[in-house]
């Protein structure tokens, strides 16, 4: 992680570590850097989520590209797939989603992608801090040089809904539930089922600019898991804020987390012979049981650092065309450059058609360990950070945990890379045993 950007671009609280004098920077480099030369004007998609911030980072951003000679077209309220799908389909020369993805609304962030539809490289992230910290090599455009900031917003969303009907094989015939999060999907979603001639209900669609992921959304399914019992639907889906991420709720309630989403729609591509490299990638986090899985089904399980760029250049290295993350950010390489939670809704509702199966009955199939993460918060930034994951006493704690788990489990502790906290995850041979062992932990940590 570099000094502005982390795993997932430019993040913090908006106003304060990420503010409007940030943002026109970090506007400014991206177009220098990102320029297309031969004095040909670059042009930079720019799509948010409904946080309140947005307004102010999208103008403050826009000013900076522009102020560099570079074109802005505004797309509005889009998750953060349709800026990389829009950008590789328009040629554009880079596209900008303006979310925080699943995190409070009060955080804020920039996601960069490059004319590929990929994330910028970490080289290309550097010599962005670089020019943030240092202006006196950016482009600083008068006259007819400047850029123009134009959009509509109708016409984007309008483009990206067709493509993501496009991927569908089918009207699935069961009952839908739709959670948007109040989030970027809240129009999206519904323009898509509608499109599907689905049977679905939506809620979480009615953003006010703090409610995004309040209460709602993939990071808060307890909400959606009542509202499919109470429904009696047969399935939901709940995105996250940038509706990259999508888990599913089964017609008992019941969570069904991006490891098992992966494993059966990997089963069914390899039937079908459109699983590349014989494998899929998943990350550190992602359960065991996708091992045993993937071993009884003929196809091999790979594991990359957790964030989606890691799992995306394993996939790349490996010749993978599926791979994801627990959390539900899956890949789809030969639709997407990045995770898309309504492409994910589709891609499985595909699957679970054709195998005249429930939901349960269809996951039931996937192995699964006990698994318990928790969260510890800490407060001194990088310094304090770096300070807990090399302290002896913690370390000791994780050795003698792992060493009582012997072969029956195992530990996971990692810095998140998008908010001040450390993740500790405990698999083990009970629920209850990884509840006391990753509970252990955090007590060690708040005793430092």
């Amino acid at each position: 992680m570099g000094k502005y950007f982390g795993t997932d671009g430019i993040r913090g609280v908006a106003g304060a570590e990420l503010d409007a004098e940030l943002a026109f920077k970090a506007g400014r480099a991206a177009a220098t850097v990102l320029a297309l030369g031969n004095n040909e004007r670059s042009r930079v998609l720019i799509a948010r989520d409904t946080r309140i911030s947005c307004d102010m980072l999208e103008a403050a951003f826009s000013a900076g590209l522009s102020s560099a000679g570079a074109d802005v077209t505004l797309l509005g309220v889009l998750p953060t797939p349709a800026v990389a799908y829009l950008t590789v389909v328009t040629k554009a020369s880079a596209g900008v989603a303006i979310t925080a993805s699943h995190n409070t609304f009060e955080n804020n962030g920039i996601k960069i992608f490059g004319s590929n539809g990929f994330k910028l490289s970490d080289a290309l992230e550097e010599r962005i801090e670089q020019l943030i910290d240092d202006d006196s090599e950016v482009y600083k455009r008068t006259g007819a040089d400047l850029g123009r900031i134009s959009g509509n917003h109708v016409y984007w969303t309008d483009e990206y809904v067709k493509s993501l009907t496009a991927a569908s094989k089918g009207q699935y015939p069961g009952k839908i539930a739709l959670d948007c999060a109040n989030g970027s999907s809240y129009e999206t979603a519904r323009a898509l089922f509608r499109g599907l001639e689905a049977k679905f209900e939506v809620l979480a669609d009615e953003p006010d600019g703090i409610n995004i992921n309040e209460n709602c959304g993939s990071t808060h399914i307890d909400v959606l898991q009542e509202y499919v019992l109470k429904g009696s639907f047969d399935i939901g889906f709940a995105f996250d804020g940038d509706a990259d991420r999508c888990l599913i709720v089964d017609e008992k309630g019941e969570v069904v987390d991006g490891d098992k989403i992966l494993a059966v729609i990997a089963r069914d591509m390899l039937a079908s012979g459109t699983l590349k490299g014989n494998a899929i990638v998943g990350t550190v986090n992602s359960n065991s049981g996708m091992s045993i899985f993937a071993r009884d089904n003929g196809f091999d399980f790979l594991r990359a650092q957790t964030g989606d760029r890691y799992v995306l250049e394993m996939m790349q290295e490996k010749g993978c065309n599926l791979g994801g993350e627990t959390s539900g950010h899956i890949i789809f390489s030969d639709d997407a450059t990045t995770g898309d939670g309504q492409l994910t809704a589709i891609k499985f509702l595909n699957v679970l058609t054709a195998s005249g199966k429930t939901v349960s009955e269809l996951v039931g199939e996937v192995p699964s360990f006990p698994q318990v993460m928790l969260n510890f918060r800490y407060t001194g930034g990088a310094e304090q950070r770096d300070a807990i994951m090399s302290n002896k006493i913690f370390l000791d704690a994780i050795t003698q945990v792992e060493e009582t788990l012997a072969d029956d489990g195992r530990v996971l502790v990692r810095p998140s890379g998008t908010e001040p906290v450390i993740r500790v995850m405990v698999e083990a041979g009970t629920e209850a045993l990884a509840e006391e062992k990753a509970s252990h932990l955090i007590s060690v940590l708040e005793s430092l």
